[in-house]
C-alpha cells in the first residue's frame, strides 16, 4: 500500500559563501566610507557655517557699538543709520532692522522681517551682548543676530536703551559649499566601494580556495578515493583545517584498509573452507543415500542414528552451497544467465518440484513473459514460499503481476504471503540480515539464517528489489519487483554461475525424509 508523503520545503541558499564575504567585506568598507564621510561632513560644515556666523557677529556688534544712536531715538536719522550699517555689512550684504517699543525701522522697503523670530526677540531684550540665530525659510539659510543698543551709566555700567537692532544675512554661498561637500563625499564613496570589490573578490578567493579544495577531497573520499589529500600552506585557521583533514582522512584510509583486508580475509576463508568441504561432502551424501535405503532393514536404534546422520549430513551440504554463494556475492562474481520465459509457468515448476502445488495458492495469470535468470528465480521463490509455510501458517498464497511506471517500463511483482500472525515490528529491519533469526529457540533449527540474504541479493542482481511487511488482515507479505525488460548490468551469457550445485540442490529438493522441511528453502 503506497503512501503518499508530504514534500517539505527545502531551504535554498540564496548566496554562496564568495557571495557573503564579498558583500561583508563591502558592508565594512561602506560604513567606514560613510562614517568618515560623516564625520568630515559635519566637521567641514561646521567650519563654513561657524566662520561666516562669527564675522557676522562680530561685525555687527561692533557697528552697532560704534554707531549707536542716541536718545529719543528720530525715525529719520535711524533710517539712515540702519542704511550705514548696512553699508559696512561683513561677510555678505546685510538687512538692518531697529526696533523701539512700537517704532519699527527697517533699511529696506519692509520695516519687519519674518525671519526674526519672538525667541530671538525676547532673548535680545534680556541679555547686554546680543543673540543669533540660524533659520531657513523658504529653504533659503539666513543668519539672524540680534544686538541691544546699550547707555552708559554715571558709575561707568551700561543698561539696554530698549532699542534693539536687527541683522538678517542669506547664508546661501556658505549652503552651496556644504552641499558642494555632501556631493563630494558622495561622489567620492561610489568609486571607493568599486575600488574595494577588487581586494574584497580576491581576499574572498584566498579564503575560499582551502574550502574549494576541501570540498573536492571530501567528494573524492565521498567517491572511493581514500588517498585525497589537501596542499597545506601558510600557518592560519584554514591551514590548520587543511592539516586536520589530512590526518583524518590518513587514519580513515588505515582503518578502511585495514578493514577490506579482514573483510577479503573472511570471504578467502568462507570460500576456501566450503569449497574444501565440498568434496568429504559428496562423499558423505553418497554413503548416507545408501545407508538410507538399507535404514528399514537394521534395527530400530540404529536406523533412526542413520537418518539423523543423512539428515544432518544434507543440511551441512545446504549450508556449505549457501556459503559458497554468499562469497560469490560478496566477490561480486555472482553473474546472471537470463532468458524470456513465462513468469507463470516458472513458478509453477519451482512449487511442483518441491510438491508444494497442493498447499500453496496461486494466481498466477498467463502470457507474463520477463527476462530472467530462471536457475536464481526458482530460488528468490523456493525461498520466499518455504519460508512462509515454515514461519507463517497455511494457506500460503503466491500473487503475479505487473506494473507500469511513469516512464511506461514494466515491471514484474509477485507476492507471497502466509495468514500467520505476521512479522514483529522489531524483527522487520533485520529480515533480510545474514544469520538472523528472529526466533532465539530456532539457534539450533534447520535453518542457516541465510536463505532471505540470498533471496535479496538475487533480486537485487536482476535490477529489482524485495520487502517485508505484514498484510491488512495479518500474514507477513513479501513483495519482489524486477524489471521485465531484465535492464540490469549484471547479465551474462556464460551461465557459469548459478544459485545452487545441482548436486546439493537436487538432494535438497529430492523428496527424501531427511530434506522434506520448508525451512531448507531459506537456508
Amino acid at each position: 500500500m503506497n503512501t503518499r508523503r508530504k514534500s517539505r520545503p527545502r531551504r535554498i541558499a540564496t548566496f554562496g559563501l564568495r557571495t557573503r564575504l564579498v558583500l561583508a567585506f563591502l558592508l565594512v568598507a561602506a560604513v567606514s566610507a560613510g562614517t568618515t564621510a560623516a564625520l568630515t561632513y559635519r566637521e567641514a560644515r561646521s567650519a563654513v557655517l561657524v566662520s561666516a556666523q562669527d564675522t557676522a557677529v562680530v561685525s555687527f556688534r561692533e557697528q552697532v557699538e560704534t554707531l549707536a544712536p542716541s536718545l529719543p531715538v528720530d525715525p529719520v536719522m535711524l533710517r539712515e543709520l540702519l542704511f550705514v550699517l548696512a553699508s559696512k555689512a561683513k561677510p555678505h550684504p546685510w538687512i538692518v532692522f531697529a526696533e523701539y517699543g512700537s517704532l519699527r525701522v527697517s533699511s529696506s522697503t519692509r520695516p519687519t522681517s519674518s525671519v526674526i523670530t519672538p525667541e530671538l526677540r525676547r532673548t535680545t531684550l534680556t541679555t547686554s551682548h546680543g543673540s543669533f540665530e540660524r533659520v531657513v525659510k523658504d529653504g533659503v539659510p539666513y543668519l539672524t543676530i540680534g544686538v541691544p543698543v546699550l547707555t552708559r551709566t554715571g558709575g561707568g555700567g551700561t543698561v539696554p536703551t530698549g532699542l534693539v537692532m536687527f541683522a538678517v544675512m542669506q547664508m546661501s554661498e556658505e549652503q552651496a559649499n556644504v552641499d558642494a561637500l555632501v556631493t563630494a563625499a558622495r561622489d567620492g564613496a561610489l568609486p571607493g566601494l568599486a575600488i574595494a570589490l577588487v581586494p574584497a573578490l580576491i581576499a574572498a578567493r584566498s579564503v575560499l580556495r582551502p574550502v574549494r579544495e576541501l570540498r573536492r577531497a571530501a567528494r573524492s573520499m565521498g567517491s572511493g578515493r581514500l588517498d585525497a589529500r589537501i596542499k597545506v600552506s601558510g600557518s592560519d585557521e584554514l591551514a590548520d583545517l587543511a592539516r586536520t583533514f589530512n590526518e583524518s582522512a590518513g587514519q580513515l584510509e588505515k582503518s578502511v584498509d585495514e578493514l577490506q583486508q579482514a573483510e577479503a580475509r573472511a570471504r578467502r576463508f568462507a570460500s576456501d573452507v566450503s569449497h574444501e568441504l565440498r568434496t568429504p561432502l559428496a562423499g558423505m551424501l553418497a554413503v548416507t543415500e545408501v545407508l538410507d535405503e538399507d535404514a528399514d532393514g537394521l534395527d530400530p536404534d540404529t536406523a533412526q542414528a542413520v537418518r539423523l546422520i543423512s539428515a544432518e549430513t544434507g543440511k551441512l551440504a545446504v549450508l556449505v552451497e549457501d556459503l559458497m554463494e554468499i562469497s560469490r556475492f560478496d566477490a561480486r562474481a555472482a553473474e546472471l544467465n537470463t532468458d524470456e520465459v513465462d513468469a507463470a509457468e516458472t513458478i509453477g515448476r519451482t512449487l511442483l518440484h518441491r510438491r508444494w502445488d497442493d498447499r500453496v495458492r496461486t494466481e498466477l495469470p498467463d502470457g507474463i513473459r520477463a527476462r530472467l535468470d530462471p536457475r536464481r528465480f526458482d530460488v528468490v521463490v523456493a525461498n520466499l514460499v518455504g519460508n512462509a509455510l515454515r514461519h507463517g501458517s497455511e494457506p500460503v498464497t503466491v500473487r503475479l503481476s505487473t506494473r507500469t511506471a511513469a516512464d511506461g517500463a514494466g515491471t514484474l511483482v509477485l507476492e507471497v504471503a502466509d495468514s500467520g500472525p505476521g512479522i514483529r515490528p522489531e524483527v522487520l529491519p533485520h529480515i533480510f540480515d545474514r544469520f538472523y533469526k528472529a526466533d532465539a529457540a530456532r539457534t539450533r533449527s534447520a535453518g542457516s539464517g541465510l536463505g532471505l540474504a540470498i533471496t535479496q541479493e538475487n533480486v537485487r542482481l536482476h535490477g529489482g528489489t524485495v520487502r517485508a511487511g505484514n498484510g491488512p488482515d495479518g500474514g507477513a507479505v513479501f513483495t519482489v519487483e524486477i524489471p521485465l525488460d531484465g535492464s540490469t548490468g549484471h547479465e551474462r551469457d556464460n551461465g557459469m554461475d548459478g544459485p545452487r550445485s545441482d548436486e546439493a540442490g537436487q538432494r535438497a529438493w529430492a523428496g527424501d525424509p531427511s530434506t522434506d522441511d520448508p525451512e531448507r528453502a531459506v537456508g
